[in-house]
């Protein structure tokens, strides 16, 4: 049976917003939106929705009362906010003192800490995939192009790497190549890192012939997969390949995909290949 009650969807930036609007409405379920001022895109206008600042707690917990919202799915692309120029409202301010003990540990920490303080005020914080299972990805090669024996040894490198960084909150992707990693995702995010990558085939400093390297991304161990599940979209598959890498390697059933479609369009025109790893190969 449907949930007829909204769903609020605390909006970061990119694609995926949107994406989880279209398909939580096309399944039957209203939406409201809670744009993050400076952040999310204009996409959600569309529905009902409300503005709020980062730092207006109040607002947004006054917000998805008034719409009716019991269920909250924090998506979408979010850079760390500056807490000392935050302008908090009143609520903010009466959480404030547990908002800089999460401040003290990483992103994951973070994120952790803020769904807690939504669920201690009686809200649900679902993630993406419990509201959209259509958004992960699937098992198995996307697309005309498969990864190598060569680049299958190196998704295993890079996947054991992750679970061993995993403690430190970073490294949910990677960039590696003939064994060597390259590059570690760090606050910066994966367009960062690709963009980092491109630079440094451009400028010499990373020396692979063409078609060399791949992208992995993956959870890391314990992380909370409501509210930091990794994911790839088109854009990550123009980076990559301006990055001049050769593939993009994620875990079936613990990675998003927005427009499924058109990553296979564009990663077989670019000669790409995009694979979800079985549960053995994780």
């Amino acid at each position: 049976m449907t949930d007829t009650t909204p769903l609020g969807i605390i909006a970061g930036a990119g694609a995926f917003p949107p994406a989880l609007a279209r398909a939580a409405t096309a399944r039957g379920r209203p939406v409201f939106g809670l744009l993050l001022k400076g952040i999310a895109g204009r996409e959600l206008e569309a529905y009902p929705h409300a503005w709020v600042g980062i730092g207006r707690f109040g607002a947004i917990l006054k917000a998805a009362r008034k719409a009716g919202c019991r269920d909250l799915v924090l998506i979408g692309s979010l850079v760390r906010p500056n807490l000392w120029t935050t302008v908090p409202d009143i609520s903010a301010l009466k959480v404030l003192p547990d908002v800089v003990k999460l401040y003290r540990g990483g992103d994951d920490h973070l994120l952790r800490g803020i769904a807690g303080l939504f669920e201690r005020e009686g809200f649900r914080l679902l993630a993406a995939q419990d509201v959209a299972p259509e958004l992960l990805m699937p098992a198995g090669v996307l697309g005309r192009h498969s990864p190598g024996e060569a680049d299958r040894a190196d998704i295993a490198v890079a996947l054991a790497a992750i679970a061993a960084l995993g403690p430190y909150d970073v490294g949910q992707g990677m960039v590696i190549g003939g064994r060597r990693i390259v590059a570690v995702e760090g606050a910066e995010g994966t367009d960062g890192m690709l963009d980092h990558c491109r630079q440094m085939r451009d400028s010499g400093r990373l020396k692979w012939p063409p078609g060399t390297g791949l992208i992995v991304k993956a959870p890391k161990p314990g992380q909370d997969r409501r509210i930091d599940m990794p994911a790839i979209g088109p854009a990550t598959i123009e980076k990559a390949a301006a990055a001049g890498l050769r593939g993009v390697a994620v875990p079936a059933g613990s990675a998003l995909v927005v427009d499924m479609e058109e990553v296979v369009r564009r990663a077989d025109a670019l000669g790409l290949f995009v694979v979800g790893l079985e549960a053995s190969a994780t």
